[in-house]
């Protein structure tokens, strides 16, 4: 571990060894963080703000489902919440809005660090000005739609849907499906 934060790569690490020891809020990490990034930084080097740092690296327990158990174990040893089921609203209240390190070994860990990359990436395409768009991913079009169609803004969907070809969203049974879900929804509210 390197004495002092220089770059975005030593940040990185210094959050990585700060959360593995300590979930924490956004609150919790920026007066430790700001502290590391002080004289030691690269003069060449752009510094990264901490929130995007966090978002490209990090997850953030939103507070459905169970509480993840390094945030589990954290809370259990440091808060005196010993012994609770990890749904129990009480350690769910407290473990909110807490970032943590993604396990490797954890399927759903993954799964949020890859939907979190892939709606990164749709959101290129929702900023793409041209007309068509010439290459896109499948994967990225699904977890992009099934985002928006979860927050009802069925507009992105229709506006992304138009920049693709027709024999791409008639191909794709899920893709279509929110297509034509969200233009009935839009009909519906006028």
């Amino acid at each position: 571990m390197e004495m002092f934060v220089s770059d975005e790569r030593s940040a990185i690490d210094w959050l990585t060894d700060f959360l593995k020891k300590r979930p924490s809020t956004y609150q919790e990490v920026h007066p430790a963080f700001t502290t590391q990034i002080g004289a030691g930084w690269k003069k060449h080097e752009e510094r990264p703000e901490l929130s995007a740092l966090l978002e490209d690296n990090f997850i953030k327990y939103d507070g459905s489902g169970d509480v993840p158990s390094q945030i589990h174990s954290y809370l259990s040893t440091n808060h005196k919440l010993r012994g609770l089921e990890k749904n129990h609203p009480e350690l769910v209240a407290k473990a909110k809005d807490r970032w943590y390190v993604p396990d490797p070994n954890k399927a759903q860990d993954l799964e949020k660090r890859r939907d979190k990359a892939l709606l990164k990436e749709f959101q290129t395409y929702l900023a793409f000005t041209g007309r068509r768009l010439k290459e896109f991913r499948l994967e990225v079009l699904r977890a992009g739609f099934k985002d928006a169609w979860g927050n009802k803004d069925y507009a992105t969907i229709i506006k992304i849907a138009q920049k693709i070809p027709d024999t791409a969203l008639q191909e794709d049974e899920k893709l279509l499906l929110w297509y034509d879900q969200a233009l009935t929804r839009t009909e519906a509210d006028v």
